[in-house]
């Protein structure tokens, strides 16, 4: 019988190869002095460096480190995806690579998780971050992210957090909505706290992501007000602006046909608004059909096929 692992570490890793080192010393010098049943895994998405031999020593020397390389960049969501899906812990943990998260502040989020609740976030209070750049956007984004969702936590960007296995495992990732998985998780029925962690510059390169990411944050914020309020019940959505397009339509329709048998209104004259309401009952239909369709095709196709969002090239996890 395989040891039960306690902790499962995921790390994605896109060309770290300057702080990969340092990051494991210290995540290996915390996670030791709470458990020796643990698993690092670090997922390396198509590094360009060299960050990939990098983790094969490190693995070759340390049997609890795993790791799995992606055929090509496919993004940070696909990575997280990869890591929590290898991953064996009771406790699953996600950081970045780049020593923007420390080691030193998993300890409170597996304290927490031991109170027994389902997720710990952690929290940067005092971000470091561009403010026009990173900061503004991100607080736009979790205030429209706590409306929206109704979870009540300030910081949903960073991917330090500490999850159940069974609520992780649950959480299916699409697009890019690593970022957002307590909203995602809460369609459960979560527990979930915040806990505040360091946030310093980066020691090397240069962040992937910045503002060009906000279009791709706000339909990703869409897709998930969709997910929770309307994913069991898409009618309701789909159905109430279908609805109004044909009922527009079908107001001019019935007006037209009172002045035309009432009061000889003449066809030939109103032809354009005939055809414009005759329009909306038909875009009406329509974006009632095709959205519900192509909602569920899409899920269909990721639940039923057990498709991933990621291809991994090579492991060395059994």
């Amino acid at each position: 019988m395989s040891e039960k692992i306690e902790i499962s570490i995921v790390i994605p890793i896109f060309n770290e190869s300057k702080v990969i080192l340092e990051l494991y010393q210290r995540l290996k010098a915390m996670i030791k002095q709470r458990t020796d049943n643990y698993e690092i895994i670090f997922i390396d998405d198509c590094s360009r460096d060299n960050s990939l031999a990098i983790i094969k020593q490190i693995a070759e020397n340390n049997a609890r480190v795993k790791y799995a390389s992606l055929r090509k960049n496919f993004g940070q969501t696909a990575a997280l995806a990869a890591g929590f899906d290898l991953a064996q812990g009771e406790i699953i943990v996600s950081m970045d690579g780049d020593l923007q998260h420390l080691p030193e502040d998993v300890p409170p989020l597996l304290d927490k998780m031991a109170e027994g609740y389902d997720i710990a976030s952690g929290w940067r209070k005092k971000r470091q971050d561009n403010i026009l750049f990173r900061k503004i956007p991100s607080r736009i984004a979790n205030w429209l992210m706590f409306k929206l969702s109704g979870v009540a936590i300030h910081d949903f960007g960073t991917t330090l957090k500490a999850y159940k296995k069974e609520v992780i495992k649950n959480v299916h990732l699409y697009g890019e909505q690593h970022r957002f998985i307590p909203a995602l998780a809460a369609i459960q029925g979560i527990s979930i706290c915040e806990v505040p962690i360091s946030n310093p510059p980066r020691k090397s390169g240069k962040s992937n992501y910045g503002i060009s990411r906000t279009f791709r944050v706000i339909c990703d914020l869409l897709t998930i007000k969709f997910l929770l309020s309307y994913s069991t019940r898409p009618l309701h959505i789909f159905g109430g602006i279908g609805l109004s397009f044909f009922s527009i339509g079908f107001i001019i329709n019935f007006i037209f046909t009172i002045c035309w048998l009432f009061f000889n209104a003449d066809y030939n004259n109103h032809k354009g608004l005939v055809l414009f309401s005759v329009m909306m009952i038909i875009i009406g239909i329509q974006f009632i059909v095709l959205g519900l369709l192509s909602e569920i095709l899409v899920r269909t196709y990721f639940e039923a096929t057990n498709k991933k969002i990621y291809n991994i090239r090579e492991t060395n996890i059994k």
